[in-house]
């Protein structure tokens, strides 16, 4: 038994089943034994892989396309440029790196690093050692001083707690985690229905909702819009409302059970696109997208990236990169794992600021 999960068993047995909601949150973010808040889940070696661990590319077309946003915001200075959940720095380093290439840009930055995890934080430090300009580590959007912001949220929302309702004879009632005769973790449903939802459905219809990340998703645009500047969300998700859950436990690069050793696995659901939308666009910002990833980076030119960095590169060289490639702009295939259609792209802006480098065609 993990040290979370007694904890859990302690906490239901005083207060009875808690909600699913509750129950992602401790298990990813309780500060002694949350998920991410004691390991480095990232690489072949750990859990899970996310775009800037598979390729420079990636990182290197985000940083030039906060330049060419900066540029087109009147440069502002100094403009916070900020990652929301940054792993192991490596989107940030490739960024910085790129970025390089317009004037003023770096020198106008003041970089910001939210992460509320000790562990992944110090291997940030370690990645980004050196850097340049000087990076600062917050624990909330919310203390990153105020300005214009360019803020990153690479598979940032994927991991906030979602809460799940099932359609019963009653009505739709709450899913709830409490503990089976063997003392095992279970669902149950509120005894209550939850007078707010009205849809229609079959019996056992799950509607999935990310409270949490449609009010991360809002506060951002409040600040977007009363300072300036611009969110890129990048994720897994979809862009219209259903039916049906979309939460996964994950280990070692495998499906897990979603209520097995609480801490030691990582917990995920898709991104509702549309309801992050909705919830920016309530709160004053402009909102473009979204669109699939691959259509994104090949209109920031990763193709192009791709083929300079084959130039004088040797056999292998080019078969990882043309392999980095595939994995992040093609369509999902059993042969084949890609990114490019099942992570979508939303730009979420201030008002006044012109239409982002790769949504130029999306509408607002």
């Amino acid at each position: 038994m993990t040290p979370l999960a007694r904890r859990l068993r302690e906490l239901i047995a005083c207060e009875g089943p808690i909600s699913f909601e509750r129950y992602m949150a401790l298990a990813l973010s309780d500060p002694d034994h949350g998920y991410y808040m004691t390991r480095d889940p990232l690489g072949e070696a750990g859990d899970f892989v996310t775009a800037p661990e598979i390729s420079q590319m990636f990182g290197e077309l985000l940083g030039v396309w906060a330049a060419d946003l900066w540029r087109r915001m009147g440069a502002p200075d100094p403009v916070r440029l900020i990652e929301l959940g940054p792993g192991r720095g490596t989107l940030m380093k490739d960024a910085l790196r790129a970025a390089r290439a317009c004037p003023g840009f770096l020198q106008a930055c003041d970089v910001h690093l939210v992460e509320i995890s000790p562990a992944l934080a110090e291997r940030q430090r370690r990645t980004l050692a050196g850097a340049a300009p000087a990076i600062a580590w917050s624990a909330s959007i919310e203390a990153v001083p105020e300005g214009p912001a360019i803020i990153f949220a690479n598979e940032f929302f994927d991991a906030l707690p979602v809460r799940h309702y099932v359609r019963l004879e009653r009505g739709w009632s709450e899913r709830l985690v409490g503990t089976d005769e063997t003392g095992a973790f279970a669902f149950g449903a509120a005894g209550e229905p939850e007078p707010g939802i009205v849809a229609e459905a079959p019996l056992g219809a799950v509607i999935e909702l990310g409270a949490e990340a449609r009010l991360f998703a809002e506060r951002i645009a409040r600040r977007l819009q009363a300072q300036g500047g611009a969110l890129l969300i990048l994720d897994y998700g979809y862009e219209r409302p259903r039916f049906g859950e979309t939460l996964q436990a994950v280990r070692r690069h495998a499906r897990a059970d979603i209520l097995a050793d609480p801490g030691e696995v990582d917990l995920t659901a898709h991104v509702d696109f549309y309801a992050l939308a909705r919830a920016a666009g309530a709160a004053g910002a402009r909102v473009f997208g979204p669109i699939e990833q691959g259509t994104f980076l090949r209109r920031l030119g990763i193709e192009e990236r791709a083929a300079r960095l084959k130039q004088g590169a040797s056999a292998d060289q080019i078969r990882s990169i043309e392999d980095a490639l595939a994995r992040l702009v093609d369509p999902n295939r059993p042969d084949r794992p890609g990114m490019g259609e099942l992570f979508k792209v939303l730009a979420v802006t201030a008002p006044d600021c012109p239409a982002p480098a790769g949504f130029e065609e999306a509408n607002a």
